[in-house]
């Protein structure tokens, strides 16, 4: 089973501008109770995405941060996170001082200036984007489930959208399915659905529907078991996305027998 099922992983690679990775599943950082929790976490998942919100790590001495210090480079793609940022010149900076501290030129943009529900700024996270792409950023904007921002960012050349299942760390799952179904039939860039993923349960479903990758952090960080939580989710990703490539059977509103209600039960020349 083992080798069948990574035979169709290694067929069907996700690929962000250009990049090919063989797991859909990106990890964020926050809320983890120890770095070993983190790292036993990342492990387990296979991600090779680790999100990284910018203003709780130590760039200058990444040595000495307990977050980055269980980050290997060369191993998984780290995606600075503007988390925090208020406008597009705040999350402009931070992208910067990412990249002059030597990670690649990737950014997850994240812009959410309403503190209760972290809901991001769809005209900051615009205007974001376009700066940043201009100044040579690959970029990955977490926005809320609105198809028309979506298609935007598209135009302007973002690598992915990335639209909320529903509010951030609220492990509540897909609350917004409907809007992400038309932000997936209308990409031609990949769908990360990102924030609100409680259960691995959440991660199959958005796979089924056709994302093309999932972003879990609380879900993981709350479990009583992060190791195991981390595996769960990752076969629950890669069955949601097996099931989609295998093709869905439609919904019916009537029942249909799955055998034939013909036959020599029914043949009146059938005698006991």
């Amino acid at each position: 089973m083992e080798e069948i099922n990574n035979t169709y992983l290694d067929n069907d690679p996700l690929i962000i501008a250009g990049r090919k990775f063989k797991s859909r599943i990106l990890i964020g950082t926050g809320k983890f109770p120890s770095a070993e929790a983190l790292r036993k976490t990342i492990e387990a998942s296979g991600t090779e995405i680790i999100t990284v919100a910018l203003r709780r790590v130590d760039l200058k001495k990444p040595e000495n941060d307990s977050i980055l210090s269980v980050l290997n480079p060369k191993e998984v793609l780290i995606l600075p996170n503007t988390s925090g940022a208020r406008t597009a010149e705040e999350a402009l900076k931070l992208a910067r001082i990412a990249r002059a501290a030597g990670l690649e030129p990737w950014v997850k943009l994240e812009l959410t200036p309403e503190p209760r529900y972290l809901l991001p700024d769809p005209i900051e996270t615009l205007k974001a984007a376009e700066l940043l792409i201009k100044d040579g950023f690959t970029v990955l904007p977490y926005i809320q489930a609105d198809p028309i921002l979506a298609k935007k960012l598209e135009e302007l050349g973002t690598a992915t959208v990335m639209p909320l299942g529903s509010p951030i760390g609220s492990n509540k799952g897909l609350k917004t399915k409907e809007f992400i179904k038309i932000i997936i039939e209308q990409s031609n860039i990949p769908v990360v659905v990102d924030a609100g993923l409680g259960a691995p349960s959440h991660a199959a479903e958005a796979m089924e529907m056709g994302a093309d990758a999932v972003l879990v952090n609380t879900a993981l960080a709350d479990a009583q078991d992060h190791e195991k939580m981390a595996i769960a989710f990752r076969l629950s990703t890669e069955a949601g996305r097996l099931a989609f490539r295998a093709g869905l059977g439609p919904q019916r509103n009537t029942a249909e027998a799955s055998s034939p209600l013909t036959g020599f039960l029914f043949n009146s020349n059938n005698k006991s």
